[in-house]
């Protein structure tokens, strides 16, 4: 059967995976990989290329990086490569309508989320943050809304205790990996008719930000341990300790909820060796792992030791 030309766009690292999937799957021809401009990074701000290209480069496949894929320039030079289908994960810029269609058997997205739910920037985070019990991978035909397109093909995972952000991140990955190079040749062939979304069931999943870090012990534990999870490891959840030399900030790495008697929220109700409690406004947390700043990050006992943090005290 013939080839599938196709071109991959994607930047994050979550995109890596579905590239050498289809790199790697029979029918397809990767004509191109199109992935953000390199950014300056770190200290001495030098220029690192995205996830997604350290990937296509290692696959020996040619990359472009266009500032802005809207750009007339770039979509001429798209369009001579005829793409029989464009794949899209996690490349970081909308995609214009004149873009969307110029291959000839349209763009495919891949979306971690059960669509409609979770449209937008962050949708593994808020699935975690909002106790979802599941989520999953949505490949989708697309059109020029935000996450609006018919449903290709979708598959669920569970979220259980253990997880966070960083464990289902990975697991979506390569769920979307094997999901993608199983439907991309159907769909191209016509095999898969996709069905239109559930627009009134939609809910939107916006870009988390490093203020969203800050916990409210006035909540119930429950959600501020989802928090901690969803926010694992990027940005990191913390609160406010007013400590020997004045108010000191600390993070929390791990923590989970437990029973506790009615005290006011934020107030420290165990720290010793056995472990730190700290009230909620419904039940207590007990925090595993924490990092004053500046410090390193400590088990819970360890930092006990080396820090004046007593029942009594108060977080905030």
């Amino acid at each position: 059967m013939a080839k599938i030309r196709t071109v991959f766009m994607g930047t994050a690292e979550i995109a890596q995976p579905v590239l050498r999937s289809l790199n790697a799957a029979d029918r397809v021809e990767m004509v191109a990989v199109v992935s953000q401009p390199d950014r300056p990074k770190g200290r001495k701000l030098q220029l690192q290329p995205t996830a997604v290209k350290s990937t296509a480069v290692e696959l020996g496949l040619p990359v472009h990086q266009p500032e802005k894929c809207r750009d007339e320039a770039f979509l001429d030079e798209l369009r001579s490569w005829q793409p029989d289908v464009i794949a899209v994960m996690a490349y970081g810029q909308i995609l214009s309508q004149a873009l969307l269609d110029i291959p000839n058997r349209g763009c495919l997205n891949v979306h971690t989320s059960i669509l409609p739910k979770y449209r937008g920037a962050a949708p593994i985070q808020w699935a975690i943050w909002d106790g979802e019990t599941e989520t999953g991978v949505t490949i989708m035909k697309m059109d020029a809304g935000m996450d609006t397109g018919d449903i290709v093909v979708c598959e669920k995972t569970p979220i259980v205790a253990e997880d966070t952000a960083q464990t289902i991140h990975d697991r979506l990955g390569e769920i979307g990996a094997r999901l993608l190079a199983g439907a991309l040749p159907r769909f191209a062939d016509g095999e898969i008719t996709p069905l239109p979304q559930d627009h009134e069931s939609a809910t939107h999943a916006r870009k988390i930000t490093k203020d969203d870090g800050q916990l409210d012990w006035s909540l119930p534990a429950s959600q501020l341990f989802n928090q901690i999870r969803a926010l694992t490891p990027w940005p990191g959840t913390f609160c406010h300790w007013t400590a020997e030399r004045g108010p000191a900030r600390v993070k929390i790495l791990r923590a989970h909820p437990v029973e506790g008697p009615a005290v006011p929220a934020g107030q420290v109700l165990k720290a010793d060796r056995e472990g730190l409690i700290v009230s909620c406004g419904e039940g207590c947390l007990q925090i595993d792992e924490l990092q004053k700043e500046g410090g390193k990050r400590l088990a819970a006992r360890d930092f006990l030791a080396g820090n004046n943090l007593s029942p009594g005290s108060k977080l905030c």
